[in-house]
Parts: structure tokens; C-alpha cells; sequence
């Protein structure tokens, strides 16, 4: 059984991501779904992990091989823990390359195990955290960049967000 760890902050969860989570499940027969705390980005995380766990099962649970965990170590540290073959990464644009490729040399180095880059779709490969935030500030429909169940989930936290910082 081949199993995968797609980690990511998914803060919040967006089409790109479960696109590249639909991608990935069709190259392993287990796939998690890492959430993982970017300490540099803590104080501005609109969700808490718990949150972003709950959305991510809500958008996942068509797709049994995908077992959504969180995790507050190195990703190789989990991934070693749990026996993961290899990780997988989306890739938006050439700008995401040098970073990610700078981390699958360091995770290979530091304990075997490959990245995989996986592009996701043209219609959803522009989506970021920033974008579906700049959006929802303007109270518009987010249905083109987070999967529908959680949209009101989104856009509520995005406008309680915006009038804590006014």
C-alpha cells in the first residue's frame, strides 16, 4: 500500500488544494492530509487547526483514502512516524517552484523520501489564501475558489476578521 502526506497550512481550504487532493489520491491508495502550523504566518491565520481539520474532512469526505490529521512537528518527522512513501506538493505557478524545490531537497536529504509535484487544474491554479481573502472582504461569492461547503464558513470568518482589525 502506497501512502502519501500532502501538508499544508490550507488556511482556508481552497479548490486548488482539493484538486490537488483529488490528484493525489488517484497515485496512492492512502492519502493525508496534513495540517500543519507555518509559524511565520501564525498570528495571521483566519482559522485555528481544528477548524481547518473539520473543513477539510467536510470537502473530503466523498474520497475514503484521504484521512485528514494535523500535526505540529517537521513534516519528514511525521512522515517517518507514519510510514509515508512519498509527499506531495502543488504547484501554482513558477514562482512556488524554488521554494518548493528547496524543501523536497532538504525533506529527501534529511530522510529519504520524495516530493511530488503536482500541478493543479488551469481553472483553479491562480487561487491563494490572499485572493480568497481580498474577495471575501468585499462580501462577494467565493463559490469560484472554496469548495461550496464551506463558503459561509469563509466569508463569515473573513468579515469578523475585518472588523476586529477596524
Amino acid at each position: 500500500m502506497k501512502k502519501a502526506l500532502f501538508p499544508g497550512t490550507f488556511d482556508p481550504p481552497s479548490l486548488g488544494h482539493l484538486d490537488v487532493i483529488k490528484r493525489g489520491v488517484s497515485i496512492c491508495d492512502k492519502l493525508y492530509v496534513g495540517v500543519t502550523t507555518n509559524l511565520a504566518k501564525k498570528k495571521s491565520s483566519l482559522f485555528s487547526t481544528d477548524e481547518k481539520v473539520h473543513m477539510l474532512k467536510a470537502i473530503t469526505q466523498d474520497l475514503p483514502q484521504v484521512h485528514v490529521v494535523s500535526f505540529d512537528t517537521l513534516v519528514i518527522e511525521f512522515a517517518k512516524e507514519n510510514s509515508i512513501d512519498f509527499l506531495i506538493r502543488g504547484l501554482r505557478a513558477f514562482s512556488d517552484f524554488e521554494y518548493e524545490f528547496r524543501m523536497a531537497l532538504a525533506n529527501r536529504r534529511m530522510s529519504g523520501i520524495e516530493t511530488l509535484f503536482l500541478m493543479p487544474d488551469e481553472r483553479v491554479a491562480h487561487i491563494s489564501s490572499s485572493l480568497i481573502r481580498e474577495i471575501g472582504r468585499y462580501h462577494s461569492s467565493l463559490l469560484d475558489f472554496v469548495p461550496k461547503e464551506i463558503e459561509q464558513v469563509v466569508l463569515c470568518r473573513i468579515a469578523s476578521h475585518e472588523q476586529k482589525e477596524m
